[in-house]
């Protein structure tokens, strides 16, 4: 195993159930120390990819490996590395925070039973449960719920975390504190692998990203890599906008919109600096000339030609 290989890694790994192909030629390339956003809309591949990948399901063609191990012939000696939260938690909802870690614990043979409770009170440490450890797991919210579920992930050391659509159906408030938590994560140098339908989340969390559409990856790469798939844009604010907009057209700025801040058009093949000399030498006072992002949303409907939720 190198070093240097991929956390998460696959060649034309593919799932069909029944007449529906759910997953296709995927090519996944997850770098390690990365925070990678996998994203698409709900029903796109997602979920089944992260069951193929963890050895839940088993792919009708095409490999995998995490951490450099090939699955699902390493799923016994990888996955004790690997901490992952699949289609939300699942936990005995008569019974503690607590008393539910240890029960978890114990069913992992590679766990120490001399050291389960200071394992799992620092679990719990690390996710801001201490507080509610003997709280009945039915009366954890949604929030605490979900963070319960990455405590168990954290039960062990790990090299890799893999969390499937963490915030959802969470409340704003729960949907802020799993952000941080899991920013907090990879801050540390985890790999963290984190599917999601919501493009604001994976905005602020991930710097690698892999986007989805239909059972097929159809972009991956650093996330500034991604946004800037899109023509480089500019955003123009002057009062004299029937001036600004004249010369733009004479530069052949041909999209250039007004907004609530601004004109907004694409740069094409154009400078900067060229467009602010022959506007403000056409008279137009120039408050202010910038280059535009791209979101994350722009680049999805641009590279799929459609869109998705992207509420926090």
């Amino acid at each position: 195993m190198s070093p240097d290989s991929p956390a998460i890694s696959s060649t034309g790994l593919a799932k069909r159930f029944g007449r529906q192909q759910v997953v296709a030629e995927l090519a996944l390339d997850v770098p390690r120390g990365s925070c990678y956003g996998f994203i698409g809309p709900n029903g796109s591949g997602k979920t089944t990819t992260i069951r193929m990948l963890l050895g839940m399901v088993r792919p009708d063609a095409g490999t995998c490996a995490l951490l450099g191990e090939p699955m699902p012939a390493a799923a016994a000696a990888v996955l004790p590395r690997v901490g992952a939260l699949v289609e939300g938690p699942a936990f005995h909802p008569y019974l503690s925070g607590l008393a539910n870690l240890l029960r978890v614990d114990a069913a992992d043979a590679t766990s120490d039973a001399a050291t389960a409770r200071s394992r799992v009170g620092a679990a719990l440490d690390r996710v801001g449960l201490i507080a509610a450890a003997n709280k009945r797991y039915r009366a954890y919210s949604l929030g605490m719920r979900q963070r319960l579920a990455i405590a168990a992930a954290l039960l062990q050391p790990r090299d890799l975390l893999v969390l499937d659509e963490p915030t959802n159906g969470l409340d704003p408030q729960g949907t802020r504190e799993v952000r941080h938590l899991v920013a907090d994560l990879a801050a540390e140098g985890r790999t963290i692998f984190v599917s999601s339908h919501l493009l604001s989340e994976v905005e602020q969390l991930c710097d690698h990203v892999g986007v989805m559409r239909e059972g097929r990856l159809v972009a991956q790469g650093r996330m500034d890599e991604l946004g800037g798939l899109r023509a480089r844009r500019f955003r123009l604010q002057t009062a004299d906008t029937a001036a600004a907009h004249l010369v733009l057209k004479r530069l052949g700025v041909g999209d250039a919109v007004e907004g609530v801040d601004g004109i907004v058009g694409s740069l094409g093949e154009l400078e900067p600096s060229r467009i602010v000399a022959e506007l403000v030498g056409d008279g137009v006072a120039v408050r202010s000339f910038a280059p535009v992002r791209p979101t994350l949303e722009e680049a999805f409907v641009e590279l799929t030609g459609e869109g998705f939720d992207v509420s926090g």
